[in-house]
């Protein structure tokens, strides 16, 4: 049994040292490292301009529907009040570590708001929704202080040591309502 040498061509590589050395005068200023260049292919839009725009508007019409049935649910929000962001529904109390300028049982109404969302959607500023958009309002529930908190700074072999007793105002407030207008624009 006559056994048949089969033939692989072997491809060599020749490499020239000259295509791989890449001189600092050949015009890149930056160096290509994945800060300069990211390491994913760039994306090609998969849709035109038409068929982004028509698309928008079909989102758009449909969350409207939604707002004029009020079929959306329990809507949450994420707002800026008193340095910072709190994420809030109907009913929700929070407690804020300082004093603010309304008394107890006053209204107010929180204009820094982020982001509204319900079941199906959701609505994102940016930075901010607008005011004719989205309304938050609460109730100021009670006014009050911390309980004493001691801060003790103590270095020992050097007879020092002092203390401090933090007492830190805080208001109660009660999210009242989320509201959202009759329709987007």
């Amino acid at each position: 049994m006559g056994q048949e040498e089969k033939v692989v061509p072997r491809l060599t590589l020749v490499s020239s040292l000259s295509g791989s050395i890449e001189s600092s005068v050949s015009g890149d200023l930056v160096p290509r490292t994945s800060l300069s260049r990211p390491q994913w292919p760039e994306q090609t839009l998969q849709f035109s301009e038409d068929e982004e725009r028509s698309r928008h508007a079909a989102v758009v019409s449909a969350v409207n529907q939604q707002i004029n049935q009020q079929d959306y649910g329990r809507l949450f929000a994420v707002v800026h009040f008193a340095g910072r962001q709190w994420k809030v529904t109907d009913e929700d109390l929070i407690l804020i570590e300082n004093h603010i300028e309304a008394e107890c049982g006053e209204r107010i109404r929180m204009e820094k708001v982020l982001l509204v969302g319900a079941e199906d959607f959701t609505l994102i500023g940016r930075p901010l929704l607008g005011k004719e958009l989205v309304r938050v309002d609460a109730t100021v529930i009670e006014k009050t202080e911390s309980w004493p908190k001691v801060h003790m700074r103590f270095w020992k072999r050097h007879r020092f040591q002092r203390k401090r007793i933090i007492i830190q105002p805080q208001t109660v407030l009660r999210i009242n309502s989320i509201q959202l207008a009759p329709s987007l624009t």
